[in-house]
């Protein structure tokens, strides 16, 4: 297969086709002037239409001084523009059924909304309005203010949510990727409407945004909408960023951290650093996940809930940055299981480290990889949220056979590898963090800090 010129390599212009399949699919990259890149799919049996604005900058990128902005512009965005108030906003988007919401993580915002088809049009021209259009009023940051941290109370109340916050900056430690996406009370009450409008200005430019189209769609209609949303947006000679890449350095010290709560379970997440997503093996990667603690046939889930009954809930789970990325292993047991929980947790790992997986395991996670994959594509959004994600991410386009083909391409001996390379330490565990109801981080089980000291 020819190689495929990348997002940020393509002339200003220009517009390429990356696929197109038999039944009708086709996937369309342009690059406009001003940087921005516009990548369409359409899906000839859809009736909806789903528009994504992604924008390459995440709570990693934010100064120290304003952490949580990226996420509390999210929120202010819409709270009004030149041409809409909020609530004009809210009933333009309820008058035809649809969805306009954003999220933000750690080295993205995406601002997106779902129609029928024929409502492309609006969707186009409100997800453009409110990020280029926004007030960002004094008042209406005071406003919101308010419910941000409304929102960081809800995730402190939420004791995986918490957990999961506290186990990141505990592998990550002082790294802007280790801190909270919605910051912290103290940043977002202290942050100043000047602080935050600048953060705006300097960081939503176009050749760090793609827009992406997914459902009954046609690329050349996308592009009027674009050029009448943006009008003299669109000009210069800027060419697109080149996806984020790099080696950071971030010093692995094995830590514990404990979050005391009064939770009638105990939360423990156990884990240690893994692969970037460019890094080939992170097909290797999904594969011993999705073994690991994936499902119920899972080794995690057999071993700890049906065969010893310890825990309701266990899985793994891995975060894929440009430069690093983290494993880990959840469980929510009965207090005074956490010492057995965190043991075996510490005897697979170890074991998988040595032996590796069987074929029947390997087998059974490319199955599972392979149909969450095409399961997960049956509506525009998550269409959309793909071809946004590669393009800002990669830079390039990975069709679905293709990535299909690159994990049956994982062998058992590929994921022995890897494993063996990850969990080298006794246990692979580099940190691990807690929530219940533990007053200091001595009364937590021996076997936990075991898993650590080893």
């Amino acid at each position: 297969m020819a190689r495929q010129v990348s997002g940020h390599e393509q002339p200003v212009g220009t517009t390429r086709t990356l696929e197109s399949t038999s039944d009708g699919a086709v996937v369309k990259r342009s690059v406009l002037p001003g940087g921005l890149r516009v990548i369409t799919e359409h899906v000839p049996a859809s009736r909806s239409a789903t528009v994504g604005l992604w924008v390459g900058i995440g709570s990693r990128d934010e100064p120290e001084a304003v952490a949580g902005a990226a996420h509390y512009l999210e929120h202010l965005l819409f709270k009004g523009t030149k041409n809409r108030d909020a609530k004009q906003i809210a009933e333009e988007v309820d008058a035809v059924g649809g969805e306009l919401n954003a999220f933000t993580a750690k080295e993205h915002t995406c601002y997106y909304a779902q129609v029928l088809d024929t409502d492309l049009p609006l969707a186009m021209d409100l997800v453009t309005d409110v990020v280029f259009e926004a007030l960002c009023t004094d008042r209406d940051m005071d406003m919101e203010r308010s419910v941000v941290l409304e929102e960081i109370s809800m995730r402190d109340d939420d004791p995986e949510d918490l957990l999961h916050e506290t186990f990141v900056t505990a592998i990550l430690g002082d790294h802007p990727l280790g801190r909270p996406v919605l910051g912290t009370e103290k940043s977002i009450v202290e942050m100043a409407p000047a602080a935050l409008r600048n953060f705006y200005k300097r960081r939503y430019t176009l050749p760090r945004m793609v827009l992406a189209v997914a459902g009954n769609v046609d690329h050349n209609q996308v592009l009027r909408l674009v050029r009448k949303a943006l009008k003299d947006r669109l000009d210069g000679t800027a060419m697109p960023f080149a996806p984020r890449a790099g080696r950071t350095r971030i010093k692995t010290v094995p830590k514990l951290a404990l979050h005391t709560d009064d939770t009638e379970q105990a939360h423990v997440m156990l884990g240690l650093r893994s692969l970037s997503r460019h890094d080939d093996r992170r097909f290797a990667l999904s594969v011993l996940n999705a073994a690991l603690g994936g499902g119920m046939s899972s080794r995690l889930f057999q071993e700890i809930r049906e065969q010893r009954g310890l825990a309701y809930q266990v899985y793994s789970s891995v975060a894929s940055y440009a430069d690093t990325g983290h494993m880990a292993v959840y469980a929510g047991c009965q207090p005074e299981k956490l010492g057995d929980v965190a043991g075996v947790i510490r005897e697979v790992l170890e074991k998988v480290g040595v032996d590796g997986l069987t074929d029947a395991e390997v087998a059974r996670a490319k199955g599972q990889l392979r149909g969450g994959l095409v399961l997960g594509l049956e509506d525009t959004s998550s269409r959309m949220s793909r071809i946004g994600k590669n393009e800002l991410n990669y830079g390039r386009y990975l069709g679905v056979d293709d990535t299909i083909a690159r994990i049956d391409a994982v062998t058992a001996e590929d994921v022995c590898a890897l494993a063996r390379t990850l969990f080298a330490r006794p246990g692979g565990v580099t940190a691990a963090a807690v929530v219940g109801p533990y007053a200091h981080a001595d009364d937590l089980p021996d076997d936990l800090h075991e898993v650590i000291a080893s």
